[in-house]
């Protein structure tokens, strides 16, 4: 009876232990990602459970940043694993590092792991910029307006041959601020210029003016050509802006002498004013003649036959300015002056 208990508990301890062996062993299948530990195994860059359960955990994508350790050091890059936790943790791209760091080290360019990490978190490209420090970059620019000292309008357009500078990728300005150096440098040389045709008979002039002002200080590129790639002839800005003035001039010379006549105008409709009020003033003392000569008849002051020699005086008057030809009198036969 002893006997068959003491079978019974240890085959129970046994159901226990397997129970708890299949448990652990699901558990690992799970947590540990065992095909990414071999791999790393057997390309001699271990890796250990204990880190690979803690990725796991993390969240950390355990394939990516496995794969691109074994890259790294595959190609002798002396790289810790755990420092690409932390990039990738960060937001970084634990891939285009690592490739940024293959293609600098084939290329033999002095790039640290820490320098390619900081450029990746800057937003910039690193894996382009190496590929730009090996192979230069061409920038071409739109047509260029500058005028030459004789007014003459030049279109210049250039091909800016670029070259990726590592060690100021951080921080350095980019392709914009060398499109706009590089315009600034071609208006300022074409405006120093005395004729637009000493600019067409020596286009270098202006790729070596531009160069020598240093324009990629401070960028992320080192500039090693600029090459100019077409000039147009514009505008004779000159004519165009003595045409303009000449018109300007024109429309104010019109302008002031709708002024005058105007003025003029309003002068003339003032004297007419003037006239008809001095007509007025006149017929008002015509009016008062012929009581005045009533009231010197009355008075005595004055004679019928005086009164009589006046009225043929001024029909007398009247008689010879109209024999000779005068119809305007100032007198009527009335005696009206």
């Amino acid at each position: 009876m002893n006997g068959l208990l003491l079978m019974s508990t240890l085959n129970i301890v046994l159901i226990v232990v397997a129970g708890i062996l299949a448990v652990s062993l699901i558990l690992l299948f799970i947590l540990v990602p065992i095909k990414t530990w071999f791999i790393a195994l057997v390309s001699g860059s271990h890796v250990s459970m204990s880190r690979l359960i803690g990725m796991k955990m993390r969240r950390i994508p355990v394939a990516i940043v496995v794969d691109a350790y074994i890259m790294a050091r595959k190609a002798g890059i002396s790289v810790d694993i755990a420092s690409l936790e932390t990039h990738h943790l960060a937001g970084g791209d634990v891939r285009k590092v690592i490739n940024a760091l293959i293609a600098a080290h084939s290329a033999k360019i002095d790039l640290g792991i820490e320098e390619a990490k900081a450029i990746d978190l800057a937003g910039r490209d690193v894996d382009q910029a190496v590929r730009q420090s090996v192979t230069p970059k061409v920038i071409t620019t739109d047509f260029i307006s500058a005028v030459a000292k004789d007014c003459i309008e030049l279109k210049v357009k250039v091909r800016i041959t670029v070259r990726a500078n590592i060690a100021k990728f951080v921080g350095g300005a980019g392709d914009e601020t060398i499109l706009a150096r590089v315009g600034e440098g071609i208006v300022t040389t074409v405006g120093s210029a005395e004729t637009h045709g000493e600019v067409l008979e020596n286009p270098d002039f202006i790729s070596q003016k531009v160069i020598d002002k240093g324009l990629d200080i401070g960028t992320s590129y080192k500039i090693l050509s600029i090459d100019i790639a077409d000039i147009d002839v514009g505008q004779n800005i000159g004519a165009e802006l003595k045409k303009r003035e000449a018109e300007a001039r024109k429309i104010v010379a019109q302008a002031e002498a709708e002024e005058r006549r105007a003025m003029a105008e309003a002068h003339e409709q003032e004297m007419k004013a003037k006239t008809q009020q001095m007509q007025a003033v006149l017929l008002a003392a015509e009016a008062e003649v012929p009581k005045a000569m009533a009231e010197a008849i009355k008075e005595g002051k004055l004679g019928v036959m005086d009164y009589y020699k006046i009225q043929n005086l001024n029909a007398d008057t009247s008689m010879r300015k109209a024999i000779a030809g005068d119809t305007n009198s100032d007198q009527d036969p009335n005696g009206k002056l």
